[in-house]
């Protein structure tokens, strides 16, 4: 079959005019788009650091939560603005915003375990049950805290071992915090025979802390008899002290009671 080259040309020309035609009908919506792209990229970094700075005026608000949530502000407008750029080109922005929930949907059931870290993570940082700093103890983790991130929370243990424990573990499990009150109580028992004088023993300890100024005076130090047997009897000394000498004013009252009772004998 031979190729007539006058329909030839025509066929050309007919598809130089309708590709003319698709330029012309699709340059300004190219250009909106490319405009609505570089204002939306303003726009997120403006509201970004708007929600940031916000956030910051809010006492006590957490820094990692500032970020996380100037962070989320600035995708939600870059989604918005990915939508009316896909609207420029006459796709059906319900459609695009369904198919966006499906796939939203699909990968929060795939990583349910991970936004419940997130969640919880958000709890511990709003709520702030431990900060950094602080010596915390959650089931069968303890440790000082060293970071709170949004998937897990970063602790040292008093040996020095690094521990990294996922959020939603300290969130569900109750909370024992050593260091947020700012005093910690110790009791010191010691065991006596009956036969001695039991409130001779129970000034003689109380005299021991007030030698010590690491014991504070309110509440006041107490000794009492904590148990009585046939034969001997348990003396309780109960005293306080500030958290960050708790440890060395433990060590040291112990080896006065001891010594003391050595003496005793």
């Amino acid at each position: 079959m031979e190729l007539d080259p006058q329909n030839a040309f025509s066929a050309i020309q007919t598809g130089i005019r309708e590709a003319s035609a698709l330029v012309v009908a699709y340059a300004f919506s190219v250009i909106g788009a490319v405009l609505l792209l570089i204002i939306g990229f303003v726009v997120a970094g403006l509201v970004e650091r708007w929600v940031y700075a916000g956030l910051g005026q809010v006492g006590g608000f957490d820094l990692t939560l500032r970020r996380f949530f100037s962070k989320i502000a600035r995708y939600v407008v870059l989604g918005l603005v990915v939508v009316m750029v896909l609207g420029q080109f006459g796709i059906q922005t319900a459609s695009v915003i369904a198919a966006i929930g499906a796939v939203g949907l699909a990968i929060g059931l795939a990583l349910q375990g991970t936004l419940q870290n997130i969640a919880a993570g958000i709890m511990l940082l709003a709520l702030r049950p431990l900060r950094i700093g602080e010596y915390v103890e959650v089931g069968s983790i303890s440790g000082t805290v060293e970071e709170i991130g949004l998937f897990a929370t970063r602790l040292r243990a008093a040996d020095g071992v690094y521990i990294l424990a996922p959020n939603s573990t300290l969130w569900t499990l109750p909370v024992k915090n050593f260091t947020r009150n700012g005093i910690r109580r110790n009791d010191i028992t010691v065991t006596v025979s009956n036969e001695d004088d039991l409130d001779q023993v129970q000034k003689s300890l109380i005299e021991l802390t007030e030698t010590d100024k690491r014991v504070k005076k309110d509440p006041a130090p107490s000794a009492f008899v904590a148990e009585l047997g046939d034969a001997t009897a348990a003396i309780t000394l109960r005293y306080w002290t500030s958290v960050n000498e708790y440890q060395s004013a433990k060590a040291d009252l112990n080896k006065s009671v001891r010594a003391a009772m050595v003496a005793k004998a």
